[in-house]
């Protein structure tokens, strides 16, 4: 479990620190390269989509931060301040998400995907806060597993994008698989985790 804590906090930073790359050199490139001119110069599309990048970096750099007993046992005061900016993180990067799905490429197939990850890592969120303010302790950390999970689908995401060109030849193709390959199976990976801690506590 270490190590697989140590992969995940390692890919998240990378990752967590991605969009850093659209303010230093031409954002031309990757994903926004299908993108029409007309929508890189949309005001609304480009509020939504860096506000998005922007505080969805910063919930996955510090998100996997709360899963560290060591820290969430010694620094309690830190650990109720990171899930604050986590969880304000997640509701601005959530809705901006949801709204710049309506944009995204490969139509309606990775419009609906993208816009159940919006959905699901929000409600997730907001449940883990809501349990949390009742002192249910054990149901907000699964809830914030869920939450990281679906959190973590900016990692999947480029993980499984390239394979998936690769296999289909097609970048189309590829992304309507990955708007819901990046956070599906996730949320599975995230079940099994629960169950064994459930199973830990009896």
């Amino acid at each position: 479990m270490k190590i697989f804590r140590s992969l995940i906090s390692v890919l998240a930073i990378i990752i967590g620190l991605y969009p850093i790359i659209y303010f230093v050199i031409d954002r031309r490139f990757g994903l926004l390269s299908t993108k029409s001119a007309a929508l890189l110069e949309n005001i609304g599309w480009n509020i939504g989509f860096y506000v998005h990048i922007i505080f969805g970096g910063i919930a996955l750099l510090i998100g996997w931060i709360q899963f560290n007993p060591k820290i969430r046992a010694k620094y309690v005061r830190l650990h109720k301040i990171i899930g604050k900016l986590y969880l304000v993180s997640v509701g601005f990067s959530s809705i901006a998400g949801f709204y710049i799905a309506f944009y995204a490429t490969g139509g309606i197939i990775s419009t609906l995907g993208f816009m159940s990850l919006s959905v699901i890592w929000f409600y997730t969120s907001l449940n883990a806060y809501l349990k949390i303010r009742h002192a249910e302790v054990d149901q907000h950390k699964n809830w914030m597993i869920y939450s990281y999970a679906a959190c973590f689908a900016a990692v999947t995401l480029r993980l499984w994008l390239p394979i998936l060109t690769f296999i289909f030849s097609d970048f189309i193709i590829g992304y309507q698989i990955v708007a819901w390959l990046c956070w599906v199976p996730n949320l599975i990976v995230a079940n099994l985790i629960i169950s064994r801690f459930s199973e830990e506590r009896i």
